[in-house]
């Protein structure tokens, strides 16, 4: 059994809660791959060793990954790193490789490749021999049908079999994938899809969600109305399976698109592309402008998400790993790369909150889950509402959670080890659309101290720059990473000149890459992800990560939920107001707001007191749940709403209003002198 520290009541900062058992640490994914370095002559003494060596010796760990993990290529590479720069690194230059060829490698008779359920059918699955005929056979028709290298495949598509099937199919021909969900509303959709002016596209006529349908055929129509360049729509009929009616005159039905023999693993040829081929290109959350659209190559992809799942992540063949998710978000790719190390991704389409907010933790026990992604936001959910998962479940599967999407509390962790078990790495991390993978994140022979990530990952140079472009420790920075890494955007769709790439990475620092994220790191290498450095609070010259001010804000019952900006005045004045959501049955009067002045300032310091303190209906959203910050700071400053913010990438549209009226209203402050 793992060793734990009992939690106490008043868990602070910095407490030790779990270290590893020496159980745990000999079968740990990281020390296996230690134990093959040092057969070739390479020691470490401690992670903080290995990943000095990643990040100083790119060539010789990134190579050594390759070989580890047995990447196979039809063409080799001519040395690991051709060139050492950012923007431009050139990764393996002259390897030619496909993804899919690397999930599917692992198909054998017998096995389950993935398990699926809804809020509408209970537990299936897909076996690897299904799995891989229903690929090769769409992959093979989409070929006949016109398909080619290069062009472009989108989706609007639910969490379902039918995503992971066409997505294997796509990227195994030299297609390129983009999908999102259907809770998309037709802007958001065009927003995304027009930009790649894609050939072919796979759509749903509607979902489940919260115990409602959603029909969605009028929406698709919609789209496609808007998007010229789709010369075939594969419809998956979800909700009405009898409806003869398409969304488009050049429309197949889903079954359709998989006719056909069955086409044997010998005689099917899996495109080589070079490793900075594209594959799938995701999309930014699109809460200013359009989205951007990051293009991610097939090699990158690979070996990252190799490295990611097996020695971060310490999962290994046969182990089910869940995470919520739809397919407009990044951790959806990563999820079904579990299937490139025999993992079995666990899918789940529907609300996690239904018909009970324990759903989630019944399906654990169903699925027999070893590992479990959530966020601090579902967290918050299951504490007020008071489940206690262990007294309700089965949860003998369970061996790690992380946590992740938004920063981490102390308490939020201990709540984990409270509820859930006691024998249990519960960790953190942070990373990112933009290089599809962890930044920061476990290390599971390591300790886990409260309301820290554990390391920065390895190959991961990630450091706090404070304004002068220096590094620090133990202060508050900007997180940035001073060496390339594999997966980092081949580039952006349709930024030809790499104008737009550039200026959102390496504007600040030239030839680092700049996050966006405030950072602080300590001296034993635990990290600390607090909030987005757009949306900073700069209080006489000290930098104020949001997450502080929430994080104080759990101590204040009343308080619901909360949005902090900071503006920045002619005359270098500013700002300070506190947009706060309260729960039922509250007002905000004088007492309570100084309740929460004196909180703050009780828990950090009078910088971290706001100069107002205002009830608002609703905190804006994204549809990939972030606070939207940065766009009510803009529309505060004066930004027109339009575009500051994109509704159409938001979860609750009418959240922005009052921050609108407030804007307009405003007697507080005098933006212009």
């Amino acid at each position: 059994m793992d060793w734990r520290v009992p939690i106490v009541t008043a868990v602070r900062e910095g407490d030790l809660l779990w270290t590893p058992s020496p159980q745990r640490i000999a079968s740990a994914n990281l020390t296996h791959y230690l134990a093959w370095l040092a057969a070739r002559g390479r020691h470490f003494d401690s992670y903080a060793a290995l990943w000095r060596w990643s990040v100083d010796d790119l060539e010789g760990f990134w190579g050594s990954l390759w070989e580890y993990f047995d990447i196979r290529a039809s063409k080799p590479y001519t040395r690991v790193l051709g060139r050492r720069a950012m923007p431009g690194a050139d990764w393996f230059p002259g390897a030619c490789l496909n993804y899919a060829e690397h999930v599917l490698r692992h198909e054998r008779a017998g096995a389950e490749a993935l398990v699926y359920l809804s809020e509408r059918h209970g537990l299936k699955s897909l076996d690897w021999t299904e799995l891989g005929n229903q690929v090769r056979r769409l992959a093979t028709n989409l070929r006949a049908m016109g398909l080619r290298r290069g062009d472009r495949v989108v989706a609007y598509l639910p969490n379902t079999p039918e995503a992971v099937i066409a997505m294997l199919a796509t990227v195994s021909i030299g297609a390129v994938w983009a999908s999102c969900g259907p809770d998309f509303g037709p802007r958001g959709v065009v927003d995304r899809f027009a930009q790649l002016t894609p050939k072919f596209m796979f759509c749903v006529d509607g979902y489940h969600y919260g115990g409602k349908s959603y029909d969605r055929r009028a929406e698709l129509k919609a789209i496609l109305a808007e998007l010229p360049s789709v010369e075939r729509v594969v419809l998956v009929r979800h909700l009405y399976p009898d409806d003869s009616s398409t969304p488009a005159a050049h429309a197949i039905a889903w079954a359709a698109a998989l006719d056909g023999d069955v086409v044997p693993r010998e005689s099917f040829a899996y495109e080589q592309v070079p490793f900075a081929h594209p594959m799938w290109i995701l999309f930014s959350s699109g809460t200013t402008g359009l989205p951007k659209a990051i293009i991610h190559g097939h090699g990158g992809i690979t070996l990252e998400q190799f490295k990611g799942i097996a020695l971060h992540m310490d999962v290994r063949a046969r182990d089910r790993m869940f995470f919520f998710t739809t397919t407009g978000w990044m951790m959806w790719n990563f999820l079904v790369s579990a299937l490139l190390v025999d993992v079995v991704p666990v899918l789940y389409d529907g609300n996690p909150a239904h018909p009970e907010p324990d759903v989630l933790w019944r399906m654990v026990e169903q699925t027999r889950t070893s590992y479990f992604g959530a966020s601090p936001t579902y967290i918050g959910i299951l504490e007020k509402a008071g489940i206690v998962p262990r007294e309700r479940f089965d949860l003998s599967s369970l061996r790690s959670i992380v946590l992740a999407g938004s920063p981490v509390t102390a308490e939020c962790m201990a709540w984990v080890y409270r509820n859930v078990k006691e024998d249990l790495w519960a960790s953190s991390g942070s990373g990112g659309t933009d290089v599809c993978t962890g930044l920061v994140g476990g290390v599971v022979t390591l300790p886990v101290y409260a309301g820290e990530i554990q390391a920065r990952q390895l190959g991961v140079a990630a450091y706090a720059y404070d304004d002068q472009g220096r590094s620090v420790v133990d202060e508050v920075g900007e997180l940035v990473i001073t060496e390339p890494m594999p997966s980092m955007p081949v580039g952006f769709w349709n930024d030809a000149d790499g104008s737009r790439y550039l200026g959102s990475y390496f504007d600040q620092y030239p030839g680092v890459w700049r996050h966006g994220d405030f950072f602080r790191v300590n001296a034993r290498g635990g990290c600390f992800v607090l909030g987005r450095s757009d949306a900073t609070l700069n209080r006489h010259g000290v930098r104020i990560g949001t997450a502080e001010v929430y994080r104080s804000l759990l101590n204040v019952p009343e308080v619901e939920d909360a949005l902090i900006v900071n503006l920045d005045l002619p005359g270098g004045a500013f700002f300070m107001p506190l947009f706060v959501k309260l729960r039922a049955g509250h007002s905000l009067d004088e007492p309570l707001k100084e309740r929460i002045r004196a909180r703050m300032r009780t828990d950090y310091s009078p910088r971290h007191v706001p100069d107002k303190i205002y009830a608002v209906p609703a905190i804006p959203y994204t549809l990939t749940g972030k606070k939207m910050e940065v766009p009510v700071r803009r529309i505060l400053m004066g930004t027109a709403p339009d575009k500051a913010a994109n509704r159409a990438a938001m979860s609750n549209i009418e959240a922005l209003d009052c921050f609108i009226d407030y804007a307009r209203h405003q007697t507080d402050f005098v933006l212009h002198a």
